[in-house]
């Protein structure tokens, strides 16, 4: 009789594929099966994030829960970003916790899981050219990591100490995945990465040279891939080739991620980021001109030690002038092993919650006017997913979520439709026949 495996997942995209890689370890070395009931699970996995402090501090209150909830003899296992930060201190915490596995060991799951608290941590470990098992959470498009680690040294990151030092997985490797992917029914890849477009800067066992750029047009000849999404890319590395290629090639979706962080020049050189605020409005400008169409999204922190009101307001005015499509905005945290977690210039609470709810009222403001725009336009929609009420939902090119009256033929196709309603947060279409 096959084990249960109840896994809960915390944070980024990267994470997502993390938990996708050890449910197939798992499921094809240790004969595991997915389970939703926390209850009948055998083996209990929370994946967790350490970017900012709320996730950390509800790793230990869920692993109350679970330990509470379990039943006897299962195991409780933390990986991810936090379990690679903690290590050993989650197990000092909480004793009920059997193994600790981080992010960038999730290879050695199957490993740890018959070691009583076994600590599996190292950053230096190199999973470049591991070959997973396959599983995907979504039969119609697929996660790919190209690179694991990050070389950057943003002032208020923790994940260069969670995840190591950058390195690219083999291009052939990647295209070899992407395929099997597509065989199995995937129309759409999104390439993963803490900076996707600094892809080929370090190979691990193997050498090559090539670019993101040329990964790009290398993963465009597979047969049968429609679509190719990536995150997140860096400004710093968005060179004229790289946004050339965006913007030409037809197998890219027109949605880019241009983290900002802040508007203002100064706090960017105290954040290390690499870049002003002048050559962000640039690139963005570059964007706009060689694709009008395409979604910018950016993330924004507010609150950054010493940000002052001229600061926040050169942030407000790349809100205005860019306009984004979708805003992932947060209010600073010291995160350990960060440079700005020493800064003794914080911005005080009250100031920083102040400056965020300005920032979000007016993107929604924005987002309202962008949306409201979309009535009456017809978009091409890869169908993904079957919703209550005979509805099923995609996403148009420059990734807005769109629903239809449907039913599961559409699953797996890409169809014109035609805008009908609008909300903030999705759109309501009709298929076009004959699409």
């Amino acid at each position: 009789m096959s084990k249960k495996l109840f896994i809960e997942t915390l944070g980024c995209a990267m994470n997502v594929r993390d938990t996708e890689h050890m449910i197939a370890e798992l499921r094809t070395k240790e004969e595991y099966e997915l389970t939703e009931s926390l209850e009948e699970a055998d083996l209990i996995i929370i994946n967790t994030c350490s970017v900012r402090e709320k996730p950390v501090a509800k790793l230990f209150s869920e692993i109350g829960v679970f330990n509470k909830k379990k039943k006897e003899g299962a195991k409780i296992g933390v990986a991810g970003c936090t379990a690679s930060h903690l290590g050993e201190e989650i197990i000092k915490r909480a004793p009920s916790v059997d193994f600790v596995l981080g992010a960038r060991n999730v290879s050695k799951i199957t490993e740890v899981v018959g070691k009583k608290h076994a600590v599996e941590v190292s950053t230096d470990y190199d999973e470049s050219t591991y070959a997973f098992g396959e599983y995907r959470t979504n039969p119609f498009k697929a996660m790919v990591n190209i690179s694991i680690g990050c070389d950057k040294a943003c002032t208020f990151c923790i994940v260069p100490a969670t995840r190591g030092e950058e390195i690219s997985i083999p291009s052939d490797l990647l295209v070899q995945e992407i395929t099997k992917a597509v065989e199995s029914g995937a129309k759409e890849v999104m390439l993963l990465g803490q900076n996707v477009n600094n892809y080929g800067r370090r190979f691990g066992a193997v050498e090559e040279k090539i670019d993101f750029t040329g990964l790009l047009q290398k993963i465009s000849g597979i047969d049968g891939l429609e679509r190719i999404r990536f995150t997140s890319p860096h400004p710093l590395h968005m060179d004229d080739a790289f946004l050339e290629e965006f913007a030409s090639n037809p197998k890219i979706c027109k949605q880019i991620h241009v983290p900002l962080q802040s508007g203002s020049t100064e706090l960017l050189k105290a954040m290390k980021r690499g870049y002003t605020k002048e050559w962000f409005l640039n690139r963005c400008e570059k964007i706009r001109t060689l694709c009008p169409e395409a979604a910018i999204s950016t993330d924004i922190i507010v609150g950054f030690p010493g940000e002052s009101d001229e600061d926040f307001e050169d942030t407000m005015d790349v809100l205005e002038k860019v306009r984004f499509d979708q805003l992932f905005s947060f209010k600073y945290s010291p995160r350990p092993h960060t440079e700005a977690a020493t800064y003794d210039n914080q911005v005080p609470d009250e100031v920083a919650s102040a400056r965020l709810t300005r920032l979000q009222k007016r993107h929604t403001e924005i987002l309202d006017e962008i949306m409201d725009a979309q009535l009456g336009k017809v978009h091409k929609v890869y169908f993904e997913e079957l919703k209550p009420g005979n509805c099923v939902a995609g996403r148009s090119d420059d990734g807005k979520l769109v629903f239809v009256e449907g039913s599961e033929e559409l699953l797996g196709k890409i169809a014109d439709v035609k805008i009908v309603k609008t909300s903030r947060g999705a759109l309501d279409g009709v298929v076009l026949s004959g699409s």
